[in-house]
């Protein structure tokens, strides 16, 4: 699959997430075999980039091609002016969400409740095509409501005014995460356009995501929630595309991956709030495995970097003891 200039590795991406997608589990999951990776979704305010949340989503110095930006919004200037701002700052790809469902972005016009108003659609994606001087992408709902389904509509008029790819999520925004994804508008979008269409929502194992690309015939899968906690889900799914399987990670790997993943959150953020970032990808990691049981107290608090790295590898070291004294 070619995305503009870019040949990718596998038909394989990480979803962009707010608060979870930043640059240390980017590189994890690419380390992982993910093609690609997106930011967490930037706002296209530029005024509002001098947060320290805004300043750590435009850093990805460093990473694999393509460098991805996901850039959200509902002013076709402001969008513009974003992508040349992240292309100035190394984006080599600009993503445009029309999937995000939180209320406080759909109550300014922005992501998937862009879904509302083609005529916006077509002056944003029209201006910031025209400005961004890289490819440009999109990612979606199948609409706003189940009474609404407009994204095969938007998938044509997002090829005809020069979008690279784009990627479906199977929900619309009524949905947010709630029921189960469906596929046929995916494969409906696919069957309209000849640009690659990655397919998403629900994708968590192997046999799930062949099932899915057979459905809908669709370019390539992309996986959000179900690498929170188990990154490798993108060698699993690789290898199943190549027609062979891969054991499932030892808990020594998955300590190993874990403690790394920690020293790249305190590394990125700082000791301080590297360790709260790291609070959510513990109970990630921990909840995949039954015998790991509930994280000690100790870990869930504000400790220092050193200390929760320490108890961190001490817990699973303890674990990893009992299950080879219980075989």
């Amino acid at each position: 699959m070619k995305i503009g200039p870019f040949s990718l590795a596998a038909p394989l991406a990480l979803a962009p997430m707010a608060g979870v997608t930043d640059r240390p589990f980017r590189m994890l999951c690419r380390r992982m075999g993910a093609a690609m990776a997106a930011t967490e979704m930037v706002t296209s305010d530029t005024r509002l980039w001098n947060t320290s949340k805004s300043r750590n989503r435009l850093i990805h110095r460093d990473e694999p091609e393509p460098r991805i930006v996901q850039i959200a919004g509902g002013e076709p200037g402001m969008m513009a002016e974003a992508a040349v701002r992240n292309v100035d700052l190394g984006a080599q790809i600009i993503d445009i969400n029309l999937g995000c469902p939180a209320k406080k972005v759909c109550n300014h016009a922005a992501g998937s409740a862009l879904m509302r108003d083609e005529p916006l659609v077509r002056a944003i994606l029209t201006r910031v095509i025209a400005a961004a001087g890289v490819p440009v992408t999109l990612k979606m709902r199948t609409g706003w409501d189940h009474t609404n389904r407009n994204a095969v509509a938007i998938a044509r008029l997002a090829e005809n005014l020069g979008i690279a790819a784009l990627a479906v999520h199977g929900r619309t925004r009524a949905d947010f995460f709630a029921g189960d994804a469906e596929y046929e508008t995916a494969a409906a979008v696919k069957q309209a356009v000849g640009i690659p269409v990655f397919v998403n929502g629900d994708i968590d194992c192997p046999a799930k995501a062949l099932k899915v690309l057979a459905q809908t015939g669709a370019d390539g899968v992309m996986i959000g929630r179900a690498a929170q906690g188990r990154p490798w889900i993108f060698r699993e799914v690789l290898a199943a595309m190549n027609g062979t399987a891969v054991a499932p990670p030892s808990l020594a790997e998955v300590r190993a991956i874990m403690l790394s993943h920690l020293e790249a959150l305190y590394s990125f953020y700082g000791d301080a709030h590297g360790v709260r970032v790291a609070r959510k990808h513990l109970g990630w990691y921990c909840r995949l495995h039954p015998e790991v049981g509930h994280l000690p107290p100790e870990l869930l608090t504000n400790g220092s970097a050193r200390e929760q790295l320490s108890l961190a590898g001490a817990f699973l070291s303890g674990i990893i003891g009992q299950t080879a004294r219980a075989a």
